[in-house]
């Protein structure tokens, strides 16, 4: 799994029939920053991922990719490459924690 802020949202009216119903986010992966392991830094892509948690944009979430998306809960069938499957409520990294989504301001 990796973490992700959710940057915002897809819209796609004509998609894979497996798709329909689906809501569909625009992630950017966040990684622990090698200088400052005290907060995250943003990844360089961003990453089309179905929602299966109702997560919203601002968010910082739970992803998974490849063959382990498809394990998520009525995924089997869909043409998916990216689920998010968790809303994070705190991150502890090296004893500090470094987002806590009660106090977030670290968009």
């Amino acid at each position: 799994m990796f973490l992700a802020r959710v940057e915002g949202s897809v819209v796609a009216t004509k998609k894979d029939e497996a798709l329909s119903g689906r809501k569909l986010l625009l992630v950017r992966p966040q990684l622990v920053d090698e200088n400052d392991p005290a907060k995250f830094r943003p990844g360089k892509n961003t990453i089309v991922a179905v929602d299966s948690v109702g997560a919203g944009e601002g968010e910082l979430v739970m992803f998974t990719q490849g063959s382990s998306a498809r394990l998520a809960p009525n995924m089997k069938s869909a043409p998916v490459d990216a689920v998010v499957v968790g809303i994070v409520d705190s991150v502890d990294a090296l004893g500090k924690v470094i987002y806590d989504a009660k106090i977030d301001d670290q968009s």
